[in-house]
């Protein structure tokens, strides 16, 4: 799947779950908390897109291309998502429960999907994502 399909895959996604959420709880929340929660999807959003990126573009190189990628790819990601965590606690002064429970909640539903697309990739004889 192109990183545009994915994309739009995973922007579905993201209304189709605030539009479930927007009755059940979401509506009762504050203004900054809803802006906490909107950062957390923001953040999530651009890590599966980033992560879904890193696989596209080395799925037809080396493995150890791959893996640098993949996993090189994971711990930038990570480190992206720490600092824009910290940035918006300590710098937008958002309320850190709905951030950090839109982020988990959104970057285990786009792991899962992202797990789901690595299936998906033709492997060769070796073993290795093509």
């Amino acid at each position: 799947m192109s990183v545009g399909r994915y994309s739009i895959l995973v922007l579905g996604v993201v209304l189709a779950t605030l539009g479930l959420a927007w009755p059940l709880a979401l509506h009762r929340l504050d203004a900054p908390a809803r802006w906490a929660v909107a950062f957390g999807v923001v953040i999530a959003v651009l890590n599966t897109t980033a992560a879904h990126a890193l696989l596209r573009w080395s799925a037809g190189r080396s493995a150890s291309v791959f893996l640098q990628a993949v996993l090189g790819g994971m711990l930038g990601r990570m480190a992206l998502m720490l600092g824009a965590v910290l940035a918006g606690v300590l710098l937008l002064g958002l309320p850190r429960l709905p951030l950090a429970f839109s982020l988990l909640a959104y970057f285990v539903l786009f792991l899962c999907l992202e797990l789901a697309m690595l299936q998906r990739l033709p492997t060769t004889a070796a073993g290795v994502a093509r």
